[in-house]
C-alpha cells in the first residue's frame, strides 16, 4: 500500500472537501463538516457524485484501510485522489471540526 498517494490530516483544513467512504452508521455518528458521503460499496456506481476539485480529492474512512483501497481503485480509473492517513480516527485525534447527524457529540465508531 506504500504506492497509495496519501495526505496527513494536519495538511487538510477543517473544512476540507473530503469523500467519506464509511458505512451510514459510522457517518451518522460523526464526520468532517465538508465531507461528501459515498459508502465504499457505492463508489463504482456513483462516480458522477465525486466532487470536482482542482487539487487531489481526499478520501477518508475510519482508519485508512477502506479509503486506501478506494484510492487505489480510483487511481486506476484516472481520478486524482489521495488517502487520508489515519482516517477519521486521526481527524478526531487532531481535534479537527466534526459534526453528527444525530445532534449528539460527534464521535468515530
Amino acid at each position: 500500500m506504500s504506492d497509495t498517494p496519501t495526505v496527513s490530516v494536519t495538511d487538510l483544513p477543517d473544512d476540507a472537501l473530503v469523500v467519506d467512504v464509511r458505512e451510514p452508521d459510522e457517518w451518522a455518528a460523526g464526520h468532517a463538516p465538508g465531507a461528501v458521503h459515498i459508502p465504499m460499496g457505492d463508489i463504482p456506481s456513483r462516480l458522477e457524485d465525486l466532487p470536482d476539485s482542482d487539487d487531489p480529492l481526499p478520501i477518508i474512512c475510519r482508519s485508512g484501510g477502506r479509503s486506501g483501497r478506494v484510492v487505489q481503485w480510483l487511481v486506476t480509473q484516472g481520478f486524482d485522489v489521495v488517502n487520508v492517513d489515519g482516517g477519521m480516527r486521526a481527524w478526531h485525534a487532531a481535534d479537527k471540526a466534526m459534526t453528527s447527524d444525530s445532534g449528539q457529540e460527534p464521535t468515530v465508531i
